[in-house]
């Protein structure tokens, strides 16, 4: 075997948090930031989807509760008081890191974090704390991740959640958004929804989410949304050959109609000599057996013929859903 052109990664890395949640596991969640405004939207939304939110952190603690919710002033007083595993953090772009740091050392084990703006050398420096804590971290700049039925850790849409048999794992927010609302409105849905967002730093990638989906018994096929530049769908190729993944794979690259040489798309979308381009990305998923898509309507339908409309566990979104879940706590 060809020695990897990523020696610093080991291709799909199986982490226990995110596993235990998707096979199950109830977490524990806490909002880093839960007072601004933002935060105390989409932490009553988390909650309206099942999520067991069981306390906020804020530094200034405006308000003692947010939704019924404790607010602490910081995370490991919040961890010791109500036993956390999970964070979701709602900060401004430079407070991520000490956000991520914090959890981190407070004992927590799967972050997600939505800001967008981060920067790069806080990234890497996030992404050694969570590495060597033996953590899981998505983020910086995604929608999050949802099983839909059960909890949502963001702002994933819930007119595009339902439960399902596709795990889905993406770079791009809107493009998931619109192709899993596609498919819902043709009865399939997803076993979890994972947004690893488009930055060049990141926590987990399409390659550590490999061996998630493979172990994963509701999952019955993959989509993954990804993009021309960066080498994360090359390294998504080659981690579905070291792990010998046997369930479809449909993959939708987005860009393929970009002009050469002109800036755009996400922080991460950088093309190095000859990897990075659509061309090297379709050769190596295929390669791979991945069946590869510049349309997401193409993908849908194949989607569609491969699954068939039997798909939801439910006939319902979760948005229709979520008025029927009760809000933990309450």
């Amino acid at each position: 075997m060809r020695p990897s052109p990523w020696p610093w990664r080991k291709a799909g890395r199986a982490r226990a948090m995110l596993r235990d949640v998707l096979g199950g596991r109830t977490p524990r969640v806490l909002v880093q930031g839960a007072t601004g405004r933002a935060a105390q939207l989409h932490l009553r939304l988390m909650r309206r989807c099942g999520t067991e939110i069981v306390g906020g952190v804020s530094l200034t603690r405006k308000t003692p509760d947010v939704d019924g919710v404790p607010v602490f002033t910081g995370c490991a007083e919040a961890v010791l008081e109500t036993r956390a595993d999970t964070s979701v953090i709602m900060v401004p772009a430079l407070s991520v890191l000490p956000a991520i740091a914090e959890a981190i050392d407070a004992g927590i084990r799967l972050v997600v974090s939505v800001t967008e703006g981060m920067p790069v050398q806080d990234a890497m420096r996030a992404w050694h704390i969570v590495r060597d804590a033996g953590a899981d971290w998505i983020g910086p700049s995604t929608p999050g991740m949802a099983i839909p039925g059960r909890l949502k850790l963001g702002f994933l849409p819930d007119a595009a959640l339902a439960p399902g048999p596709i795990g889905v794992m993406s770079k791009s927010g809107t493009l998931s958004y619109e192709v899993c609302r596609r498919l819902v409105r043709r009865g399939i849905g997803q076993s979890g929804w994972i947004g690893v967002g488009g930055d060049v730093v990141k926590g987990l990638r399409f390659a550590d989410l490999v061996p998630t989906f493979h172990h994963h018994g509701g999952t019955r096929a993959v989509l993954v949304i990804g993009e021309i530049g960066g080498t994360e769908e090359e390294e998504l190729a080659e981690a579905l050959r070291i792990h010998r993944f046997d369930k479809p794979v449909f993959v939708v690259l987005a860009g393929s109609s970009a002009p050469e040489g002109v800036t755009m798309g996400h922080a991460g979308a950088l093309i190095h000599g000859g990897r990075g381009t659509l061309a090297s990305k379709q050769e190596a998923l295929s390669a791979a057996g991945a069946k590869v898509f510049t349309r997401m309507e193409d993908a849908v339908e194949a989607i569609a013929e491969a699954i068939g409309g039997g798909g939801m566990a439910s006939g319902q979104s979760s948005e229709e859903t979520s008025r029927s879940v009760r809000p933990a706590g309450r």
